[in-house]
């Protein structure tokens, strides 16, 4: 299953492209050149990463005149950009539970395939609303085998994206981590990549997509002590007949969010909503009014610029 920002997080897990990259960001390299600065791989290995580089769009490479022939490459505007999310994507390892990772080792390799192949699988989305076992897991998500989800489970158990927790059933429940939760950056900052560099081959972000922001970002959201009430947020998306709203519910005591919940339906103290371009530009710090809100417009002016500040740069482009 293919999820937006799933491309360009894989392409960055890749130490060898990482390298190729940074090593590319000084300036145009002969293959030769290339080769010695990212180590020397072997031509095989070297070739094959090069060419997925290019196929993406992020390298270019000119044949030279010279004899024998000789190819130079060098970064592209796409690259550079694909950069950027490389910084926010150092910026959260660099938070890991057990001491900052450098992008392009080997454990940075281990926790972005953990992270995607969770994103991918949908098990993000789940342990995002609350603590779920294996057996849960394998109910909420039926198209992936159990083995599967097991192994995908163990990869973000490993990396500490999920954590265990107390419970009365069968099985461990495992619910998000606040590094988990913090990942909403790099992804968001990955998809809209995608989105405006590779969009033929980048899937259109749905509803699961904007419950899992929603749910990994707001229990991240810090606000003030006499903030309360319930506020739902919301994206429209344009149906066959009608708008499609996804979204969550968020209930706030004291300032501190208590729950979140993706059922829309039911009394709301306030209501926040737009379109997703409306969110990115709001999430960007846009001028005010991109978003349309309802009710208790302090609570929903509150709740929605926490968000802002905790992911400004989700509407990465």
């Amino acid at each position: 299953m293919k999820r937006a920002g799933a491309t360009a997080l894989s392409v960055l897990a890749a130490p060898l492209h990482v390298h190729t990259l940074k090593a590319l960001e000084e300036g145009p390299a002969q293959l030769l050149d290339l080769h010695r600065a990212v180590g020397s791989p072997p031509q095989s290995t070297m070739r094959s990463y090069t060419r997925t580089l290019e196929d993406l769009g992020v390298l270019e490479r000119q044949r030279q005149s010279d004899f024998p022939a000789t190819a130079e490459y060098s970064i592209t505007p796409a690259g550079e950009s694909l950069l950027r999310v490389a910084d926010l994507l150092q910026e959260w390892l660099m938070d890991a539970p057990d001491g900052a990772i450098l992008l392009g080792s080997a454990a940075a390799k281990s926790a972005t395939k953990a992270l995607v192949g969770g994103w991918s699988s949908n098990v993000v989305r789940a342990v995002a609303a609350r603590p779920l076992s294996l057996t849960e897991l394998n109910v909420l998500i039926p198209k992936i085998s159990y083995p599967t989800l097991e192994r995908k489970l163990n990869a973000m158990r490993i990396a500490k994206l999920v954590a265990p927790q107390p419970g009365r059933g069968r099985g461990t429940p495992y619910g998000a981590t606040g590094w988990l939760r913090k990942a909403v950056i790099p992804l968001g900052a990955a998809a809209a990549w995608e989105r405006k560099f590779v969009p033929a081959s980048t899937p259109r972000a749905g509803r699961l997509d904007v419950e899992a922001a929603f749910l990994l970002l707001t229990r991240l959201i810090e606000l003030d002590q006499g903030v309360s009430g319930r506020c739902r947020l919301a994206v429209e998306f344009r149906g066959s007949d009608a708008p499609v709203y996804a979204g969550v519910v968020v209930t706030v005591e004291e300032g501190e969010v208590v729950s979140c919940t993706s059922r829309l339906d039911g009394q709301v103290d306030a209501s926040a909503s737009g379109s997703s371009t409306d969110w990115m530009r709001h999430m960007d710090g846009g001028p005010p009014g991109q978003l349309e809100m309802t009710g208790d417009l302090a609570l929903a002016m509150e709740v929605t610029s926490a968000l802002s500040a905790q992911s400004g740069v989700l509407a990465y482009s």
